[in-house]
């Protein structure tokens, strides 16, 4: 393909905007649009029911299988395998805090529940089945490594809000979480993580979608992350070629479309060869993992 045979829309909101962004879409000759937000598929599924010759593809969305259209597909990775992968990674910090003494019921006993296991949180984006799913898998590879955690989940009721992300971190801490997970998009959580440790909390944070060394540089652990292009590539592909594309596709480390980030300075000993083990039981089928959002129940 050329440039000049795409057009691209950049910092649509998830509501009418959407729709009159893909309707400006069909009306300059596009036969393939595609969204990259969960919102942006409500409307999506209006516009496909319109233009029944042109093809919608609703990045991260969840019910075209439902939707009875031919017109209209979903494609999202397998993000709940590098959620699982980042849990193990602060599951080995959480063992290494304990054992070496630096985490106790004495010197913080906010940090554990009345029957004496480890706090951590969750900054959720919204209550969807995609973010459950997420939160599910992190905290059963924290507990993977050490098995004697509670996990607390706030949400946002926002996909990208640094103020509410960091105020829900810092809220979770205060609560006595010694690790922070995410699903939401920005920096938020791991600079309010970064500020609490700097302060002399013992904390850390587990990101999303990129690298948060940069504003975490010695409380962030890792990030979990999605390689878009594999699914972009495999959607435009088929669609040049003429061949069919699954109404749902999902793929996930077999296929390179997830991972992690970097590795943080302070990560416990031994945690990069928990991670290749991890992967490798992943991609052997020994260590099965299922997206909830793409049941049929």
């Amino acid at each position: 393909m050329s440039d000049d045979q795409i057009v691209w829309k950049y910092k649509i909101p998830e509501g009418g905007e959407t729709a009159d962004a893909a309707e400006d879409l069909v009306g300059q000759g596009c036969n393939l649009i595609i969204s990259n937000s969960y919102g942006h598929q409500t409307y999506m599924v209006e516009e496909a029911e319109k233009y029944p010759d042109v093809n919608f593809v609703a990045m991260t969305g969840d019910f075209a299988a439902n939707s009875d259209l031919d017109n209209f597909y979903n494609a999202f990775t397998a993000v709940y395998q590098s959620r699982y992968v980042s849990g193990v990674v602060a599951g080995m910090k959480v063992k290494e805090l304990v054992e070496s003494g630096t985490l106790t019921p004495e010197t913080q006993p906010d940090s554990f529940t009345a029957d004496g296991k480890v706090k951590i949180g969750y900054v959720g984006a919204y209550n969807y089945a995609e973010v459950v799913s997420g939160y599910t898998a992190f905290f059963l590879g924290v507990q993977s490594i050490y098995p004697d955690v509670q996990m607390e989940v706030m949400y946002t009721n926002s996909w990208f809000d640094i103020d509410k992300e960091g105020a829900a971190a810092e809220a979770l801490i205060a609560n006595g979480a010694v690790i922070i997970g995410q699903h939401a998009d920005s920096t938020g959580a791991p600079s309010a993580v970064q500020a609490q440790k700097d302060a002399g909390s013992v904390v850390y944070s587990v990101g999303y979608n990129i690298d948060m060394l940069e504003v975490a540089p010695t409380a962030a652990l890792t990030s979990s992350q999605n390689n878009w292009s594999v699914l972009y590539r495999d959607t435009l592909e088929k669609f040049i070629a003429g061949e069919e594309v699954p109404v749902d596709y999902a793929v996930g480390i077999s296929e390179d479309a997830v991972m992690i980030s970097k590795l943080g300075p302070e990560c416990a000993e031994g945690t990069q060869e928990a991670v290749d083990a991890a992967w490798s039981s992943i991609k052997d089928g020994s260590l099965k993992a299922v997206s909830y959002t793409h049941l049929t129940l």
